[in-house]
């Protein structure tokens, strides 16, 4: 993920419990598996983080 994001992203694993699945970027969430109900599709999650 950081070298797609260009190197200077800041990436974090905190695991969790229960199949909890977050990704927050300076503080906002993005994708929760919790909320939506199934886990993202192929390049997702940096589509959101692209806007």
């Amino acid at each position: 993920m950081r070298q797609a994001l260009g190197g200077d992203a800041e990436v974090e694993l905190i695991p969790g419990s229960g199949g909890v699945y977050e990704i927050t970027v300076d503080g906002r969430t993005i994708f929760s598996k919790k909320q939506l109900n199934r886990f993202p599709e192929e390049g997702e999650i940096l589509r959101l983080i692209r806007g």
